[in-house]
């Protein structure tokens, strides 16, 4: 395929993914379940940040985790303190347990009540063509209270190397409109043209198979050869594609 075809293709595919029905297969649907803005936040920081496994099981744990915080994650943040913590000492998902859900909602009362709310944090450090500075300085705020070693592996860090999949799956979430219902578009102080496409084993796969990419490891310098690919067919919108690359490997077995 040469570059108007490969376009054609894939915007074929986002049209195709990049609908409502999607969200019922998706850990999106969680932050769906609310209107607030900060509610949407939370709970979409929360299960991108467990995003890894079993999609099933990713969903039914972000429903649980939900439910823990009286289904207002906002507030249930907020009002946070130590006297919550025996009602969330049974959350497990994989290797993220109940002390990283503890430390997770100190820092994100400390985000909301010191440092003007998760937008703030990430737009701050935002450069024109990308976020992946910001997420490294969003990381070093998140971990400014005292923690256990172990939970700072939960949150990547695109300066040392990693593609960092679940928080540019986030971003996408908060930032985009796609006026379609989707993704959420309640982030306007960061454009999607500074997005990244969260690179994991189906999109990785797809693009290289479709020449977008031609690094193995799905690592931060692979993001960066993904990046340059896709916004040279829509610059304004390149994670878009996420959507095509995805359904492609996921759904089509491409």
């Amino acid at each position: 395929m040469n570059r108007i075809q490969l376009k054609e293709f894939l915007d074929e595919k986002v049209i195709l993914y990049n609908n409502p029905s999607f969200i019922e297969s998706d850990p999106i649907q969680i932050p769906h379940l609310f209107t607030l803005k900060e509610d949407i936040e939370i709970a979409g920081f929360l299960v991108a940040t467990i995003a890894w496994g079993n999609r099933k099981s990713i969903i039914n744990n972000g429903h649980k985790l939900m439910e823990m915080m009286g289904n207002s994650p906002y507030d249930f943040v907020m009002d946070f303190s130590e006297k919550d913590t025996e009602s969330l000492s049974s959350f497990v998902h994989r290797t993220f347990n109940s002390n990283d859900l503890l430390y997770f909602l100190k820092a994100l009362q400390n985000i909301y009540k010191n440092h003007g709310g998760l937008e703030s944090v990430f737009a701050q450090n935002s450069e024109k063509d990308s976020m992946q500075t910001a997420i490294h300085h969003f990381k070093k705020t998140f971990f400014e209270l005292p923690h256990l070693p172990r939970t700072q592996k939960h949150v990547s860090d695109p300066l040392k190397n990693s593609a960092a999949k679940r928080l540019n799956m986030f971003l996408r979430w908060m930032v985009r409109n796609d006026n379609i219902g989707v993704d959420f578009g309640i982030w306007e102080s960061i454009s999607p043209s500074q997005l990244s496409c969260p690179l994991d084993v189906h999109s990785g796969n797809v693009a290289r198979k479709l020449k977008l990419l031609n690094r193995k490891p799905n690592d931060s310098k692979a993001l960066t050869e993904l990046d340059i690919s896709l916004r040279k067919l829509d610059p304004k919108d390149p994670v878009k594609y996420d959507f095509a690359l995805f359904g492609l490997g996921v759904f089509e077995r491409f």
